[in-house]
């Protein structure tokens, strides 16, 4: 993956560089995703501040409570004292000392809840003092009840100083509640703007965003039409390129079949005098027998001139087996040229096959040449394809007898036929060996007509390999050589994996 990124860099530049429909639709796409962010994006900070302010309605809340339990339980233990003062009950007494219990508890919660700020600390400093007042003048007034001083407790209260701390207690918490109130309605009022500013920033968005894909739209159903109309232009041009293809394969294949009928007739009409040339050859051979043997008895009688003999007995002899050495070399170009050509007429048959198998039946036709050089035949990894039986085996067959005719007297020879799957639907086939090898500059000119490469010490006419390479590019294959001289060769076979035939049965 990491590989692939020089690579995309440059081509996602030119991508953005080069005016096109397509960069047109991914800008407006990028501008759509952007607006989106947007609009995420004020909407989470909306959603943060509304918690915010839902936080701080709670928070004043909680204060304002914790103020208001805090005066309650002052109250109480107000009303308490008077019930003790008044009956004297004890129960009373009681009462009145839990909720002075209790007041330390709420005061300290007051002050956590409002001491974040100065005005807070200060509102709790005064909080503070106002309640302990109040809680003096109640130990008081408590005190002279419990010594039997009712009337002069009675008399305290009646002055009113509880009443005026319990007022300013009140006025106190009065004044934070306003305080919490401002805050709140400032908070209200910052969430409110944040609110509006924010529909109003959806909106806006959301507009743009419907406008951008309206335009994509359009561009995108202008594009699809275009694509549509190459798509049409390009159907058209297939089928007049198919048409062309198929005039053009069809004058090819006659053309073709004209050269096969004509090489077919020029090699039948050649047989024909080159009989005649091998007839009378062996009819001159036999003439020469004749001279020889008259010559033979003439020399019973007199001498015979050297030259003649030397003619007769010497030349004669040679000059026919030249010729004979020639008529038969020409037979066996005529036969190949005739082979080719009653291969280049034959229709291809598709099957399964294993070139394995053909490889070991080839190597089993030839076993006792194979044992006598001393080679080791080994048929690798192998799999299986579809092609025509006979071309294959004549594939195979020839490309084994060379391996094993050009072997090099220096070391053993080992011939190794394998083969493997290749992506695409293709299969390829190496047959390999340990023989003379090919020098680099005759590696294409081997397989030309009538060519050979390296010593020509081994029987041959240059057919073979033309033949080979014929073959498998009927079967919609093709053929190469690896070789060092001196280290031996590798000939690729590579085929489709599945044989395709026209309606001639020939491959396309």
């Amino acid at each position: 993956m990491l590989s692939a990124i020089p690579r995309t860099v440059p081509e996602l530049g030119r991508f953005l560089r080069v005016p096109s429909l397509a960069r047109t639709v991914v800008f407006l796409l990028a501008g759509a995703i952007a607006l989106l962010l947007v609009v995420n994006f004020s909407t989470f900070v909306l959603i943060q501040r509304t918690a915010n302010f839902n936080n701080q309605v709670d928070a004043s809340w909680q204060a304002r409570r914790a103020g208001r339990v805090l005066l309650l339980n002052l109250k109480d233990a107000e009303t308490a004292q008077r019930g003790y003062v008044l009956t004297g009950q004890s129960a009373f007494l009681l009462e009145y000392r839990a909720a002075l219990a209790a007041n330390a508890a709420l005061i300290a919660d007051l002050d956590r809840r409002l001491g974040d700020d100065a005005i807070g600390a200060a509102s709790v400093e005064a909080i503070t003092r106002l309640t302990r007042d109040k809680v003096t003048e109640m130990d008081r007034v408590v005190a002279m009840a419990r010594a039997g001083r009712g009337g002069e407790a009675v008399s305290m209260v009646s002055r009113g100083q509880g009443m005026s701390l319990m007022a300013q207690l009140n006025a106190e918490l009065d004044g934070i509640d306003q305080r919490l109130g401002l805050q709140l309605a400032e908070g209200r009022d910052r969430s409110e703007s944040s609110a509006v500013l924010t529909v109003v920033l959806n909106a806006v968005a959301g507009g743009l965003i419907i406008m951008l894909a309206i335009i994509i739209l359009v561009l995108v159903r202008r594009y699809l039409g275009e694509l549509q109309d190459a798509r049409d232009a390009l159907d058209r041009t297939n089928a007049g390129l198919e048409e062309t293809v198929r005039a053009r394969t069809a004058a090819l294949t006659r053309a073709n079949e004209e050269v096969q009928r004509f090489a077919y007739i020029v090699s039948h009409d050649l047989r024909s005098p080159l009989v005649n040339v091998m007839g009378y050859t062996a009819e001159l051979e036999q003439v020469g027998k004749t001279i020889d043997r008259a010559i033979t008895e003439a020399e019973k009688v007199r001498e015979v001139e050297p030259d003649v003999v030397v003619a007769v007995r010497e030349d004669l002899p040679e000059a026919i087996g030249f010729i004979r050495a020639s008529t038969e070399k020409m037979d066996r170009l005529i036969n190949a040229i005739l082979k080719l050509s009653r291969d280049g007429r034959r229709g291809l048959v598709p099957e399964t096959l294993d070139i394995g198998e053909m490889a070991t039946a080839a190597a089993d036709s030839i076993r006792h040449q194979i044992e006598e050089s001393g080679t080791e035949f080994v048929v690798g990894e192998m799999v299986t394809f579809e092609s025509d039986r006979l071309s294959i085996e004549q594939i195979v067959g020839n490309l084994i007898e060379n391996a094993l005719k050009y072997s090099d007297n220096a070391r053993p020879n080992r011939i190794e036929v394998s083969g493997r799957d290749l992506p695409g639907g293709w299969v390829e086939f190496a047959i390999a060996d340990k023989g003379r090898g090919i020098a680099p500059k005759d590696h294409e000119r081997i397989f030309e007509l009538f060519r050979r490469s390296g010593r020509q010490d081994r029987p041959g006419e240059g057919l073979g390999l033309a033949f080979v390479r014929n073959s498998v590019r009927r079967l919609g294959g093709s053929i190469d050589v690896e070789s060092t001289l001196g280290e031996g060769s590798t000939f690729l076979l590579k085929f489709p994996k599945r044989l395709i035939l026209d309606d001639a049965g020939d491959t396309v």
